[in-house]
């Protein structure tokens, strides 16, 4: 998609700090954070949210939450940390390419805030 932010960081045209990539994975520090660690895992392959994956993305889904555990793995976060993606309008999606965010780096209360 011509207009998404994210497809517009995979094909290099807007900047970001990458701390992951692979052939199939995209992770880069989140811009607006909400802890120490606040990074997004994506997939380079442009897919809405978790909700529009198909049968046969499960490869995919599979290596985004591996890429999530070398993120935190890499980001040091030892004494834990929260992924979590959010879907839909009313889910807080605020940008429409499946996203999961890794944040640790300070304790977190139990109900998310990812702003």
């Amino acid at each position: 998609m011509m207009d998404c932010i994210f497809c517009k960081i995979v094909a290099g045209q807007i900047p970001a700090t990458v701390v992951y990539e692979d052939d199939q994975v995209l992770a880069f520090r989140d811009i607006n954070p909400v802890a120490p660690v606040h990074v997004l895992v994506i997939p380079k392959r442009h897919i809405v949210s978790l909700q529009e994956t198909q049968t046969g993305d499960e490869e995919l889904l599979g290596a985004l939450l591996a890429a999530a555990r070398q993120v935190a793995q890499t980001e040091g976060l030892t004494c834990g940390y929260r992924v979590s993606t959010n879907i839909g309008d009313d889910g807080g999606q605020v940008v429409k390419h499946l996203h999961f965010h890794v944040i640790g780096g300070r304790p977190l209360s139990a109900t998310p805030s990812l702003g």
